[in-house]
């Protein structure tokens, strides 16, 4: 199926047709020849070279699922990809051609698909599974356990620590990564699920970045809720101070678009921070991304 759109260019349009597969383009109101065909095209040469590539990986999860939409949905900015690990996580996201299966605790899977991106969007998270004969009923606690191959060190550590490197190798200019507050305390309560010290590990993922020399922008989300983002007031912590507040929960699809805005704004290069929201109907909804940023003092 194709769709058709004007773009301005100059005092002229241009009308575009476009497939699933390319985008064919020519101005109505001038005769065709080789000469007009040749500037049309060194236009759309220039606009996509204007625009961010970008690789979201761990695309297939509830908070990747938002980034890789909303970079998929601002095309005139950003080229998207998206890194998940099986089939059934690529079709979940529609399966795209720019949608990548890989492992990234196997390093030789990475390099496909991050060359020639320009900047990293790191979403990737070991995640414990609930043992079973659970019994609410009976009181106590669930216990959870990770699958082999799945542990926090192996994904939050082991496996960030490869996106970073093949990122550095490749020349990335920008990773964006998505942590945890809390791992400023070793006894979180995240830190005992599975006995798989999460927390610690990604808090060595993140010091890892920071390390690296590449620009950064680590956000250590609160808890995250599954709702409607874009009518909250953001709230910017460190060193975990927000969670000794009321205010220690944020929507995804606020983190989601925060991650969006740290690949557009400098205000948000070599800055670490914890973020959650105030109540909705309390305060003013975030639309200023650059005053949030700026906001930020630490590195780390």
């Amino acid at each position: 199926m194709s769709c058709v759109t004007r773009v301005p260019i100059i005092s002229h349009f241009l009308q575009c047709t476009t497939s699933s597969s390319n985008t064919f383009c020519f101005n109505p109101l001038i005769k065709s020849n080789k000469n007009t065909t040749r500037r049309t095209l060194v236009v759309l040469s220039m606009a996509e070279s204007n625009r961010t590539t970008v690789l979201v990986t761990g695309a297939g999860g509830r908070t990747g699922q938002i980034v890789y939409k909303k970079l998929k949905e601002r095309s005139s900015e950003f080229t998207a990809r998206g890194l998940v690990r099986s089939e059934e996580s690529k079709s979940k996201i529609g399966g795209a051609d720019d949608v990548f299966i890989g492992d990234i605790t196997k390093p030789e899977t990475l390099a496909p698909t991050i060359g020639g991106i320009d900047a990293l969007v790191i979403l990737t998270s070991a995640v414990p599974k609930m043992k079973p004969g659970f019994d609410p009923t009976k009181g106590g606690r669930p216990e959870f356990y990770f699958e082999d191959g799945q542990y926090p060190e192996q994904v939050d550590w082991e496996g960030q620590k490869s996106q970073i490197d093949a990122a550095k190798a490749a020349g990335v200019k920008q990773i964006v990564l998505v942590g945890s507050m809390g791992g400023t305390n070793i006894n979180h309560p995240l830190n005992s699920l599975g006995n798989g010290n999460i927390l610690v590990w990604k808090r060595k993922a993140e010091q890892y970045l920071a390390d690296s020399g590449i620009p950064y922008t680590i956000i250590r989300a609160g808890g995250l809720q599954d709702k409607e983002g874009g009518i909250r007031e953001l709230l910017i912590g460190k060193d975990d101070e927000l969670l000794q507040t009321e205010t220690k929960t944020v929507a995804r699809a606020d983190v989601a678009e925060v991650c969006v805005q740290a690949l557009q704004i400098e205000e948000a290069k070599f800055k670490a921070f914890d973020l959650a929201s105030k109540p909705e109907g309390t305060g003013t909804p975030t639309k200023d991304f650059k005053a949030l940023f700026s906001q930020i003092t630490t590195r780390f």
